[in-house]
């Protein structure tokens, strides 16, 4: 057993507690957590809008380095620095075709952490078990028992508090615009929501260069910060018509790729009215289940196309280094968009993310 301390999910709160981790079980590692960030995902989860079973530990974009390994595991060696991102099955038709965001069993893997492979290892607090797996990770504690294939190895020298986020946060937003909605030269572009994945988002549509590059949100600071990042136009959802402006930035032909993170059934529809002929509008915002977007069917027949996104669609062995790279030669500037948390402020940084004070939390060990 290791000792740690985590952030606990009980009653609808964080409380950080002291707990125990249990060695790593065949295809598993013992990661020493340096850094995870924190996502709407998890909000969704306190809130009780994902069904992980509490008292239970979450938090999915975590980093650090390899302690120990489990038996069979061989592309990592303790020492290792290592990203973590989602996790999947490895066998199915998505995961060998390289789309293991669409793996048969990815939410009971993932956001459920209900399906573990036979002597996966368990973490405990006061020797009652804790739910844990989450993605793959449950990385909200001093150390987390990931997945092998949840991993990413990354240089010694890489800078995980940093990087932490690029697990989920970034790796949806960019990987939604870079591999689904791939934008050209002559597309107008529009960003619903610039939070970490919309403004991620952003970055890899400007370094498209698209015809025109717009972001939509409700905070003027996320907005100034979206126009730092290549957005060519912005418009502020609270005190302007959207439907109005877009349709000033394209002379009223609408919009080509919609990018919509918001979540919100009539943000969608908005961008549905919005699209132009043959206009495609992405969805990755992950309300309650039941939550339906109204869909005017006069309105799509001009080839307009809705479709929803995992993850970005990537395979994160593929694109986290990419990311890794970018972020290295100064053309994916993640220090814009995050600020640090200790372990212990958790629940601040989850209250500042929510009224937008903070873009990206990341709690750093």
């Amino acid at each position: 057993m290791i000792s740690g301390r985590a952030a606990v999910l009980e009653h609808g709160e964080l409380i950080i507690t002291d707990v125990e981790y249990d060695e790593p079980g065949a295809g598993e590692v013992l990661v020493r957590i340096v850094a995870t960030g924190l996502c709407h995902t998890d909000l969704g989860v306190v809130a009780g809008g994902v069904p992980f079973p509490s008292p239970g530990i979450i938090g999915h974009e975590g980093s650090g380095v390899v302690e120990r390994v489990g038996a069979g595991v061989s592309d990592v060696v303790p020492g290792d620095k290592v990203l973590l991102s989602f996790t999947s099955c490895g066998a199915c038709t998505g995961c060998e075709t390289g789309h293991p965001a669409y793996c048969e069993t990815w939410a009971p893997r993932n956001l459920m952490g209900a399906l573990r492979e036979k002597g996966s290892a368990g973490v405990t607090r006061d020797g009652g078990p804790l739910a844990s797996h989450f993605f793959g990770q449950s990385s909200f504690g001093t150390h987390a028992i990931a997945d092998e294939r949840s991993l990413v190895k990354v240089d010694a020298d890489a800078d995980l508090a940093v990087l932490a986020p690029l697990g989920c946060g970034v790796l949806t937003g960019f990987g939604s615009m870079w591999n689904v909605l791939d934008p050209g030269p002559n597309d107008v572009v529009a960003v619903y929501g610039a939070g970490a994945v919309g403004l991620s988002a952003l970055i890899a549509a400007s370094l498209r260069a698209p015809a025109a590059l717009i972001a939509i949100d409700l905070v003027d600071a996320r907005l100034a910060t979206a126009r730092e990042l290549g957005a060519t136009h912005t418009i502020n959802a609270g005190s302007e018509s959207v439907a109005a402006r877009l349709e000033e930035f394209t002379s009223g032909r609408g919009v080509d790729l919609s990018f919509d993170t918001t979540g919100s059934p009539a943000v969608a529809r908005g961008a549905l009215d919005a699209a132009g002929i043959r206009g495609t509008v992405l969805v990755c915002g992950a309300p309650p289940p039941g939550t339906e977007i109204p869909v005017d069917i006069q309105g799509i027949l001009a080839g307009k196309v809705l479709r929803g996104v995992t993850m970005g669609d990537t395979v994160p062995q593929h694109l986290i280094p990419e990311l890794v790279e970018l972020h290295a030669a100064g053309r994916l500037p993640l220090e814009k968009i995050e600020k640090a948390y200790s372990l212990d402020e958790i629940s601040q940084a989850a209250a500042d993310m929510r009224q937008g004070v903070t873009v990206k939390p990341v709690i750093v060990f």
